[in-house]
């Protein structure tokens, strides 16, 4: 019997930690994910990097073009529908080749700061 709960207590944690790695909720994404906001502009600089975004898109005249510049992305796309692509590009348009990156709030609201900072030069 004994036996029984340990390897159900067993796989229960492993699967909530596969759960936790594949498809993380927001609440996990923003706890271990978490970005500081003080500098928002130069927070998001740092998160393209991270996610490596010039390897497909063209940031302020470097970067690839595979896919689209982002310079006027904050122009093209209203607040709301650029973090909801951020959040999930697959749930806005499904052929989309970006990957989803699960990034957290903070992580997109520094993203949504730089891309919009981008503008104003």
């Amino acid at each position: 019997m004994k036996q029984k709960v340990g390897f159900a207590a067993a796989t229960a944690v492993a699967l909530l930690i596969l759960w936790l790695l594949v498809a993380p909720p927001r609440f996990w994404l923003n706890l271990t994910k978490a970005v500081d906001l003080s500098d928002p502009v130069t927070a998001g600089e740092q998160v393209t990097a991270q996610y490596d975004c010039r390897s497909c898109h063209r940031i302020a005249g470097q970067g690839a073009l595979i896919a689209p510049a982002l310079d006027d992305a904050a122009v093209r796309l209203d607040d709301v529908s650029l973090r909801l692509w951020l959040r999930n590009p697959r749930a806005i348009k499904g052929n989309t080749a970006m990957p989803n990156f699960r990034m957290s709030d903070s992580e997109i609201e520094a993203v949504v700061a730089y891309l919009e900072s981008l503008v104003d030069e």
